[in-house]
């Protein structure tokens, strides 16, 4: 196999890659870096490294935030909504695709268009119609709220994928005898995984660092991890110390889960999951 010739753009390029990377990683280092100061030390230095080192502000932080309580919230939250949308958004993109029409093509065309809309805009609205439907102050609530914002995107995203597999993997099923959903679930729906993993890192990412929207229908009792680290920010005071180890605490799961599902998303890439 012939190798190609090491250029200078190449170098270049690879220099460029480097000094972005060390960009994006020079907040990760002052928070990281951060979490292990005394409060002092913070505001006396921020970019110097801890010394001495001291694990006082993650024990503190674990005890004020309550972790374990607001691990679990954020957790059920997240797995419950990444579920759905990934079930139901599926299924709805697959029956736009496959039951052509004028009125499914409408109805893409509305979720489409809802993906530009600012939450901002309707988030007192929103409000008032989850009191008056009594779905504030609880979690399924909020995750039905995460189902409606989360499905424009969603679909969109399946309703491409949908397309580039062949009809004819569905029609050999048909004829075998399978029915229309052990079509979807059997045939289809696992040739949707590299999307389907790129959905459900999407929607994590989105939902297990939101703080809006939990924080107005959420109570006291539900609070998720973002809502639990903004306890360390008040009126007067900021306890940067406590706050940056709730806030390291909080992005190692997430971080962790993200690493975890990289790998297969390059290896449903590479593998080629339809084959025409």
């Amino acid at each position: 196999m012939e190798t190609k010739p090491y250029k200078g753009s190449t170098l270049l390029l690879e220099i460029i890659g480097v000094l972005l990377a060390l960009l994006f990683l020079v907040p990760f280092y002052f928070l990281v870096s951060n979490s292990f100061k005394k409060y002092g030390d913070i505001l006396l230095d921020s970019a110097a490294l801890p010394n001495p080192w001291t694990v006082a502000n993650f024990t503190r932080a674990w005890d004020i935030m309550n972790f374990p309580a607001s691990f679990m919230n954020s957790l059920v939250i997240t797995v419950s909504t990444i579920v759905g949308l990934a079930i139901i958004c599926s299924m709805g993109a697959y029956r736009m695709v496959r039951h052509s029409s004028k009125y499914n093509n409408i109805l893409f065309m509305l979720f489409v268009m809802a993906m530009v809309i600012p939450f901002q805009s309707i988030m007192i609205p929103l409000i008032k119609v989850a009191s008056w439907l009594n779905l504030t102050g609880s979690i399924p609530g909020l995750w039905f709220a995460y189902l409606g914002f989360g499905s424009s995107m969603t679909i969109f995203l399946y309703h491409g994928f949908v397309k580039s597999i062949p009809l004819e993997i569905e029609e050999a099923a048909t004829v075998d005898g399978c029915s229309p959903y052990g079509v979807f679930w059997r045939i289809v729906f696992p040739l949707l995984k590299p999307m389907t993993v790129t959905i459900i890192i999407l929607n994590s990412l989105w939902v297990w660092n939101d703080f809006l929207l939990p924080n107005m229908m959420l109570g006291e009792a539900q609070r998720t991890i973002p809502m639990s680290t903004y306890a360390f920010f008040g009126q007067y005071t900021k306890q940067w110390d406590l706050a940056l180890a709730g806030l390291v605490m909080g992005v190692l799961p997430i971080l962790a889960f993200f690493l975890t599902l990289q790998r297969h998303i390059i290896e449903g890439i590479t593998a080629g999951s339809v084959k025409g």
